[in-house]
């Protein structure tokens, strides 16, 4: 994907104010509006310049704009690495007269496609209004799903100093995260967005939860996956083995003449919920390693004793 400066594009620098910023968008706007510009390109440009206004007048989407585009060089793919957002605040709207479908896929590759337009024809919330929402991603262990944990966690936010300036916070919060949350699952918290205006209540802050990778199980939703390796003995003649589960180790049966890549269900051994996930155990066939003369031999003799092609169906 094609990395977009949005700084270029509004034709202002890295450290300019955010009222340097406003005036050029006012001017842009101007020369590029459809209804009024000569420009081939007009409509293209205008809508170039109302995505990368909603970002850089946003101090949380403009930092971490900043934070994601500080390494990118010319000619290079821009591609936001795994749960960047992790722990950043955002808050919702768009750019002046900008809809949802004006946005490019780089700004939705960064924000999502929450950000619908805040306002329409250029008019701003009134000096009475409820505080914006915020959005923030909260990594967890999987086994913190199983068992609920409270966790303080430290949201990294922005706004901007009486100079116009961005200035970085941080605020720390202490959340309990139930069992049973699923990947992608939204915790509200209320109040704990923007304040209001006017006295109005404060917007509340929205955690989508998301797993740390985890170095032997895969989750998709409330199912568990776990990867099980056994011996050829196991899967040849059966045998009751240790699984390791996020709740704790259970026996688990090993059917004879079990093949590789066999799926064996744990009922309800998934994620917790009302409907429980099930965790399912993929056999791993393994073979001992031929690194001694008795091992050779004892494969040798597996060759010569049985009558065994595994290619017999391939007609070979």
């Amino acid at each position: 994907m094609d990395y977009k400066d949005y700084y270029k594009i509004m034709g202002v620098t890295r450290d300019s104010t955010s009222n340097e910023i406003k005036r050029a968008y006012k001017k842009l706007a101007r020369k590029y509006h459809p209804d009024v510009s000569k420009e081939a390109d007009a409509e293209t440009r205008f809508k170039e310049v109302g995505e990368a206004y909603s970002v850089l007048k946003d101090p949380d989407k403009r930092s971490a704009y900043d934070q994601l585009g500080s390494d990118w060089q010319s000619g290079q793919d821009f591609n936001p690495p795994p749960d960047w957002d992790a722990g950043f605040e955002y808050k919702g709207g768009g750019s002046p007269g900008a809809s949802h479908a004006d946005y490019s896929d780089f700004f939705e590759s960064l924000f999502g496609k929450g950000f619908g337009s805040e306002n329409s024809g250029g008019q701003y919330r009134t000096t009475n209004a409820r505080g914006e929402d915020h959005h923030a991603k909260v990594l967890i262990d999987l086994e913190d799903a199983y068992n609920g944990v409270t966790s303080s966690i430290t949201l990294k936010s922005s706004e901007l100093d009486q100079q116009g300036r961005i200035v970085n916070k941080q605020r720390t919060l202490k959340i309990k995260i139930p069992k049973g949350v699923k990947q992608g699952q939204r915790l509200r918290l209320s109040g704990q967005g923007a304040p209001g205006f006017g006295g109005s209540p404060a917007g509340d802050l929205y955690l989508e939860m998301a797993f740390n990778s985890h170095s032997i199980y895969r989750v998709e939703q409330h199912d568990v996956y776990l990867d099980l390796p056994i011996t050829p003995w196991e899967a040849a003649l059966g045998a009751t083995v240790k699984v390791p589960t996020p709740s704790g180790p259970v026996d688990l049966s090993i059917a004879p003449a079990t093949k590789n890549g066999q799926k064996l269900r744990l009922k309800a051994r998934g994620i917790p919920a009302k409907s429980p996930g099930d965790l399912y155990v993929v056999t791993q066939i393994i073979l001992p390693a031929a690194d001694t003369d008795e091992a050779k031999a004892f494969y040798l003799k597996m060759q010569e004793e049985l009558a065994f092609n595994p290619r017999s169906e391939l007609g070979v």
